[in-house]
């Protein structure tokens, strides 16, 4: 599977694929940063924080509430630092 970069402002898409093709890249902080990013759209999309962490459920159908929730409260995106 291919995954969309993440990192764009960091890394070209060829370089992405290629730390990705060799598997030097932590998936999950990669899922992390996508979650993350995902609240921030819905937010500004005029999405209530409940309505947010709904959609975010149901497109993590994995993960359980307090887990996403820690997420989008923990993680640090690149672009914050």
């Amino acid at each position: 599977m291919i995954m969309i970069n993440p990192l764009r402002h960091l890394l070209t898409d060829e370089e992405f694929q290629e730390l990705s093709r060799l598997n030097l890249l932590n998936k999950r902080v990669l899922r992390d940063i996508q979650i993350k990013r995902a609240f921030r759209e819905l937010r500004k999309k005029g999405l209530s924080r409940d309505h947010a962490f709904e959609q975010l459920a149901e497109s993590f159908p994995d993960l359980q509430f307090h887990t996403l929730r820690k997420i989008v409260y923990s993680v640090t995106l690149p672009e914050e630092l």
